[in-house]
């Protein structure tokens, strides 16, 4: 219980932090308003790394992300911990959604652009092309996973508190420089649960949804995760 309970709160603090970053710079009178994606990219690393502590200190392998999970379940040959993990990982992307919404309170009144408030919950494209933008999440996650595994050896360990710096630094510097086409979700829980948190909410002038758009950034880091456990399969050097 207290692995999932492990992967739940280190994934609500995850967007909780990471998408209160981007309500930060992006909604109407706060005082970051503007900062950018530098902040965003930024703010995003320090998410990943106080979540994956949260996570460690339950005793949960910090996957925080159904992508990294699935990724390792193919790598290893162990699916037993994937509906579980998975399961807590909606469930506390959800929560940290709710909080990000609670946190800003008086912002989504005072934000005009729905698309603005779309983009606290969820990602989005830059330009909206299904395969370019699915081959973007791929890409990304597949890059994740794998430094991840090349961060952590077989046994999970680095240097004691050094390895969620390294997947700090891993995700800022995916974000960096892979980040400006969708926004790069790289993983399922962090964007679908969010936006199903702002689909249901009465925020303020809020507009769509984009459910239309809402499995690419499902489908693109589960394919990514996938490419890199076959890889960490083929390539056994991690």
């Amino acid at each position: 219980m207290n692995i999932l309970l492990g992967e739940l709160f280190g994934t609500m603090i995850l967007v909780l932090l990471g998408n209160g970053v981007v309500a930060n710079c992006l909604l109407s009178e706060s005082k970051a308003n503007g900062s950018g994606w530098m902040v965003i990219s930024s703010g995003w690393a320090f998410a990943v790394l106080v979540g994956v502590f949260v996570a460690l200190a339950f005793g949960a392998p910090a996957h925080i992300n159904p992508a990294v999970t699935i990724g390792f379940a193919v790598s290893s040959g162990d699916f037993s911990n994937v509906i579980p993990f998975i399961s807590a990982q909606f469930i506390g992307a959800f929560l940290g959604g709710l909080l990000v919404y609670l946190h800003f309170g008086p912002h989504w009144k005072a934000t005009e652009n729905a698309g603005l408030k779309l983009a606290c919950f969820s990602t989005g494209p830059a330009i909206r092309k299904t395969s370019a933008n699915i081959i973007s999440e791929a890409i990304g996650t597949f890059v994740l996973v794998l430094g991840v595994a090349a961060i952590f050896d077989s046994s999970g360990r680095v240097s004691d508190g050094l390895g969620p710096f390294l997947v700090a630094g891993l995700v800022w510097g995916i974000g960096l420089s892979l980040g400006g086409t969708t926004g790069y979700a790289i993983n399922p829980a962090r964007d679908f649960a969010p936006r199903l948190v702002h689909a249901i909410l009465p925020i303020p002038g809020k507009g769509s949804s984009d459910f239309a758009y809402s499995w690419i950034p499902v489908v693109g880091p589960i394919i990514g995760g996938v490419l890199a456990g076959l890889f960490i399969i083929f390539f056994p050097v991690f």
